[in-house]
C-alpha cells in the first residue's frame, strides 16, 4: 500500500484522467467512424468539451478547475443555483432568510386576493423564548369605518398631509426598474397612501401615475443639486412645489448601511439614470456618508424650518436608522431650544434592505427597529418636544400583527418596502445588486423589465396595503380596541424564556413627558 504522503494528488490524477478518456473516445470515434461515418458527428460534442476541459487546466485563476477540468464547473452552476435550491426545497415555512416562505405566501395571497387562511394551527414554536402575542377581549369588535389616517404636520404647515397606516418606504429609481416605480406608485394611487421616491429623486415613474409622493432628500441632493453636487436651494423649491409631491424627507442614514451613504452599482446606470439624478456614466454612483448643506443637530433643525418654506408650507422630517444616542439626544435638545423642529421622524431599522449594501454594514452597523423606536419616542418624550410630531416605524413589517407591535412602543403609522417589492413579484432571488433580476423589480436590463406588467402588479400593491390595514384592524378589535391610538405596550406579550412572559411594559421602560428636561 502506497503511504498518504506519497500518494499522487486527487486533482493531478483526475487531470491525467481527463486526457486519458479524450484520448480513448477521439480513437473510439475515429475507428467507428471508419466503419460508420455518422459517428464522426460525435466530435461535435467531444472537441468543444476537450478544448473546455484543456483551458480548465491550463488557466490561473480557478483551482477548482484547474485540478478537476469539466467537473469544476458544476460546482460553479449548483453555487449558482444555490437560493433557489434552498428557497424550493430545503427550507422550512418559517426559517428563510430575510422573509420566510410563511410571510411571502401571505404577501402574495393579499396582493392577489387569494385565500389567506391558514389549516391546521400555527407552525410557530409557542414555547420559544421571542414568541409574541397580543391579548384579546372579551369585548371584541369588528372594524368601523373607513381605516383612520393621521395627520402629519398639523401644527407647523400650511399644506399637512393626512397619511396611511401603511406605506411603501423608500426605494429609488435606479435600484428599482421603471416598471416596478411605476407598479408602486399606481398602487399608492389607487389604494390612496404615499410612496417614498428614495434618494435617487422624484423621476418621471414616480410622477406619471399620480400617487402621493414623499420625496427624499439625501446626501447627494439629487434633483436639487448645483453642478459641484452642492445643495440646490431653487431647485429644490421648483420640485418640491410639484402637486403629488405632499412631504419631503431628508435621509441622514437608512438601516442596511447607515453611515456608508447610498450605492447605485454603475451597471445599473443608464443614460436616463444618469440625466434624472445628474450624474456621470460609467461609475458607482455612491452618495457621502454625510450631508454637506447642514452643520451639528442645529443646523439640521434649522435646514429642516428652510425646507419647510421653500416646499410652500409641506410636513418635513428626516429619516435615520438609529446609532449615536448622543447625537439623537442633542436633536432633542436642539428642538427644545430652538423651539422648532420636524414634522415627523423616520426611523429606520438596522434589519432594513438594500439592493446594495457592504455585508458588514448589513450585518453589524446600526440600531434594530424595534430599540431605536423605543429610545427614539423615550427621547423625544422627556424631552418634550414630541407632541404634534410622528414617528414613523419603517423596517421589516409585512404583518397587521408586526404594525401593531410598532405602533404599540411608539410609532404612528408605518412603511414597508421589500414586502411592497414581493407584492408586484420579487421572489427573494437576491439578485438585486447585479442588474439581473429575474421578474424586472431591481433590474435595468430592458428584457428583464418587460416581464413586470404595470397595471396588473399596480392592482396588486393596492390589494395587499388594503388587505394587511385590514388585519391590523381585526387584530386590534379583538383586543378591544378601535383606534390604533388607544393600543398600549401592555397589550402585547413576549415569552422570554420557557417559563417567563412579559408584556412590553415589562420588558420596556418608557419615558414620561418632560422628565429629562432637568
Amino acid at each position: 500500500m502506497i503511504p498518504v504522503a506519497h500518494q499522487p494528488f486527487l486533482g493531478a490524477r483526475m487531470v491525467r484522467a481527463f486526457y486519458l478518456l479524450f484520448a480513448s473516445l477521439f480513437a473510439l470515434t475515429l475507428i467507428v467512424g471508419a466503419l460508420w461515418k455518422p459517428a464522426l458527428f460525435a466530435l461535435l460534442l467531444i472537441v468543444p468539451l476537450f478544448l473546455i476541459g484543456h483551458w480548465d487546466v491550463n488557466q490561473e485563476r480557478h483551482a477548482v478547475l484547474r485540478n478537476f477540468p469539466l467537473l469544476g464547473h458544476f460546482r460553479y452552476l449548483l453555487e449558482l443555483i444555490r437560493p433557489e435550491i434552498n428557497q424550493y426545497f430545503i427550507e422550512s415555512n418559517t426559517d428563510g432568510r430575510p422573509f420566510d416562505r410563511e410571510s411571502r405566501s401571505l404577501i402574495y395571497a393579499r396582493s392577489k386576493k387569494q385565500l389567506q387562511t391558514m389549516p391546521f394551527g400555527t407552525q410557530k414554536n409557542v414555547s420559544e423564548p421571542g414568541y409574541e402575542w397580543i391579548d384579546h377581549s372579551m369585548n371584541a369588535r369588528s372594524p368601523e369605518g373607513p381605516p383612520p389616517r393621521i395627520t402629519i404636520g398639523a401644527e407647523r404647515c400650511r399644506q399637512p398631509y393626512d397619511a396611511a397606516l401603511l406605506n411603501i418606504s423608500a426605494m429609488s429609481f435606479g435600484s428599482l426598474s421603471s416598471a416596478a416605480i411605476r407598479a408602486l406608485n399606481g398602487g399608492a394611487k389607487l389604494g390612496g397612501f404615499y410612496h417614498n421616491t428614495g434618494e435617487g429623486s422624484a423621476s418621471p415613474h414616480h410622477l406619471e401615475p399620480g400617487g402621493d409622493l414623499v420625496w427624499q432628500v439625501g446626501t447627494g441632493y439629487f434633483s436639487c443639486r448645483e453642478k459641484d453636487g452642492s445643495f440646490s436651494r431653487a431647485a429644490f423649491a421648483d420640485r418640491a412645489a410639484h402637486p403629488s409631491i405632499k412631504m419631503v424627507e431628508i435621509k441622514l442614514s437608512q438601516g442596511a448601511k447607515p453611515g456608508h451613504g447610498g450605492i447605485l452599482p454603475a451597471g445599473k446606470i443608464n443614460a436616463e439614470i444618469a440625466a434624472i439624478r445628474g450624474v456621470e456614466m460609467g461609475a458607482d454612483v455612491i452618495s457621502p456618508p454625510a450631508h454637506s448643506a447642514f452643520v451639528g443637530a442645529d443646523g439640521l433643525i434649522e435646514f429642516v424650518s428652510e425646507l419647510r418654506e421653500l416646499s410652500g408650507g409641506k410636513p418635513i422630517g428626516f429619516k435615520l436608522c438609529v446609532g449615536s444616542r448622543e447625537e439623537f439626544v442633542e436633536i432633542c435638545q436642539a428642538m427644545r431650544r430652538l423651539d422648532q423642529g420636524p414634522d415627523f421622524i423616520t426611523i429606520d431599522g438596522g434589519e432594513g434592505g438594500t439592493g446594495a449594501a457592504p455585508l458588514e454594514f448589513s450585518d453589524s452597523v446600526g440600531m434594530p427597529l424595534t430599540d431605536g423606536l423605543i429610545f427614539a419616542h423615550n427621547t423625544l418624550t422627556g424631552y418634550d418636544v414630541r407632541e404634534g410630531l410622528k414617528l414613523i416605524a419603517s423596517g421589516k413589517i409585512v404583518t397587521g400583527y408586526q404594525m401593531a407591535a410598532r405602533l404599540a412602543i411608539g410609532a404612528d403609522l408605518c412603511n414597508s418596502a421589500r414586502a411592497f417589492m414581493i407584492a408586484i413579484g420579487c421572489i427573494q432571488a437576491r439578485r438585486c445588486n447585479a442588474n439581473v433580476c429575474p421578474v424586472g423589480v431591481a433590474t435595468q436590463d430592458p428584457a428583464l423589465i418587460r416581464g413586470l406588467v404595470v397595471a396588473d402588479k399596480a392592482v396588486r400593491v393596492a390589494n395587499f396595503q388594503r388587505e394587511t390595514v385590514h388585519a391590523l384592524r381585526e387584530i386590534l378589535g379583538a383586543a378591544g380596541i378601535q383606534h390604533p391610538d388607544d393600543l398600549r405596550p401592555s397589550h402585547l406579550n413576549r415569552r422570554v424564556s420557557r417559563t417567563e412572559v412579559k408584556n412590553f411594559e415589562e420588558i420596556f421602560s418608557f419615558a414620561r413627558r418632560g422628565e429629562y428636561v432637568s
